[in-house]
């Protein structure tokens, strides 16, 4: 008898508000606005590479702290998608379930990718 290994693609539906982002255009100017966003957006792509070393590094120590930083960042720039998986993450982690974060810890890589490549692309549209 052989074994039937079956590959699974999960394909998450990313949810983005583009109103905050919207916000900082209006109230800043194009230009300024821009370099904000950037910042912003670089900021959060560094602190998911962070996310990423520790726990490839098995620290969870403080994890749960730059969790909530991550779903801040995320909610500050309309990422509702990115914001959400946070917090499940931070919640798994909370209750200590270990299996539970491994999956949704996969599914926040898939979101931040996701989400960082969409917004990035965004961004090139309005310039």
């Amino acid at each position: 008898m052989s074994a039937v290994v079956m590959e699974f693609r999960p394909k998450d539906r990313i949810r983005q508000d583009a109103e905050p982002i919207a916000l900082i255009y209006r109230s800043m100017g194009t230009q300024a606005a821009e370099e904000v966003v950037n910042r912003a957006l670089t900021e959060l792509a560094m602190t998911m590479s962070a996310l990423a070393a520790q726990v490839r590094g098995k620290n969870l120590l403080d994890l749960a702290r730059q969790l909530r930083r991550l779903e801040r960042m995320a909610q500050q720039l309309g990422l509702v998608s990115l914001g959400n998986v946070a917090a499940d993450v931070r919640g798994c982690l909370e209750v200590g379930d270990l299996t539970a974060f491994a999956a949704v810890w996969a599914r926040l890589i898939r979101v931040a990718e996701t989400s960082l490549a969409t917004e990035k692309g965004a961004l090139d549209q309005q310039v």
